[in-house]
């Protein structure tokens, strides 16, 4: 620490050049920091215990349907207290953009998300007792001006009904909203009934897209899940039974390994890094070579110079670094409470913090490391002659 003032002025030695330089830091920990949070959204939720509502799909794919006939197996699971099921519709109204996510739903699927969905009890009964009934979430319905008791038809992008045509007509007799503002993405969705869609389409008949386990006791989640699987295991509608953080994840997973294409955005970044901050350090101390000179004249050794560039090094790093990482903290809540839900970020934790810090260190010393030595090794009077 005695040295600290030589490290601190010889690094504000061209404050102009700092600035950008940590400026550019700053940036690289800034996606560190939200691609990690990415990353981990993604691979996260495959731990079960403590769910107290699961999501029952194929072990195959999300687009492989289940039978309707494993309901019954599955109710009589010990431990679970409901189920629900929906499928994914894939339907637009008018144009396919905007998109909006569209679903075929149990009459009991919005009871088993009540806390989600926040629905009038006339306008809910309005919806059990009307066949070709909707329920839209209120962003969805300010978005096309659509009111109560209004028709609605929607295109058909998958499934076509059963005379040939592609227009199916809803009735709006519901619009919800929700109180949690991190799952306001829940109010662009389309929901109607399942039998309405089972009776109509010409696709495919008494199957469904995936079920919905509500848990008696959330502690039994582990052993739920592989009873449920055990249902149909060696069949030809195997069942993966996962958490619903971890369901959500497998539809973005469709286009691709999120986490591969995170790290090799990361990857790049930091190459990038290590070119820009390693001709800035070289700069630095080629500048700096009659200064180094006369340090070792006034008796400083060789691996004390060492140090004091390396030192010079990382701390620009940790400095710019710590920075970026920080204002990632700051983003990544409001990014995903911005995004209402649909891109669940979870907070940087220490695993991250402590990752991005062993990153600064390592960076930093592979960017000085090579300035360093040209220090130690310098000749004093070949320094000094301008040599």
């Amino acid at each position: 620490m005695k040295y600290f003032s030589l490290v601190w002025a010889a690094l504000w030695r061209r404050k102009a050049r700092t600035l950008f330089t940590l400026f550019s830091v700053l940036t690289a920990f800034l996606l560190f920091g939200m691609l990690d949070a990415v990353r981990t959204a993604f691979d996260a939720g495959d731990q079960l215990a403590g769910s107290g509502r699961m999501i029952v799909s194929s072990k195959l794919s999300i687009t492989q349907p289940l039978p309707i006939s494993l309901l019954t197996s599955i109710e009589r699971v010990p431990g679970v207290k409901q189920v629900a099921w929906a499928n994914w519709f894939g339907g637009y109204y008018q144009h396919p953009t905007p998109f909006f996510p569209n679903f075929a739903i149990s009459t009991n699927y919005l009871g088993l998300f009540h806390d989600r969905y926040e629905l009038p009890p006339a306008q809910a009964k309005a919806f059990a007792d009307t066949r070709d009934g909707a329920v839209v979430g209120a962003a969805l319905a300010k978005q096309f001006g659509w009111k109560l008791g209004q028709r609605v038809p929607l295109i058909a992008g998958i499934f076509p009904r059963t005379n040939g045509s592609n227009d199916w007509n809803f009735q709006i007799v519901g619009i919800f909203t929700t109180a949690n503002p991190k799952l306001k993405a829940v109010e662009q969705q389309f929901l109607f009934h399942w039998k309405y869609f089972d009776e109509g389409n010409a696709y495919m008949k008494n199957l469904v897209g995936w079920y919905v386990v509500n848990l008696a006791n959330p502690a039994d989640s582990d052993r739920v899940a592989q009873a449920i699987d055990a249902l149909s295991r060696n069949s030809d509608h195997e069942t993966r039974t996962q958490t619903e953080q971890a369901f959500q994840a497998s539809f973005a997973k469709q286009i691709g390994d999120i986490g591969l294409i995170a790290g090799g955005i990361m990857a790049a970044v930091f190459f990038t890094l290590l070119l820009l901050t390693g001709n800035t350090m070289a700069q630095a101390v080629r500048e700096r070579i009659p200064e180094l000179a006369v340090l070792k004249t006034l008796g400083f050794q060789d691996r004390t110079v060492l140090a004091l560039v390396l030192a010079e090094s990382v701390l620009l790093i940790v400095l710019g670094g710590v920075l970026g990482m920080g204002l990632a903290m700051l983003l990544t809540p409001m990014v995903s409470a911005a995004s209402g839900g649909a891109l669940p970020l979870p907070p940087l934790g220490l695993h991250s913090w402590g990752v991005a810090l062993g990153l600064m260190v390592i960076i930093g010393l592979l960017v000085g490391a090579l300035p360093a030595l040209r220090g130690m090794r310098l000749q004093i009077v070949d320094a000094l002659a301008g040599r």
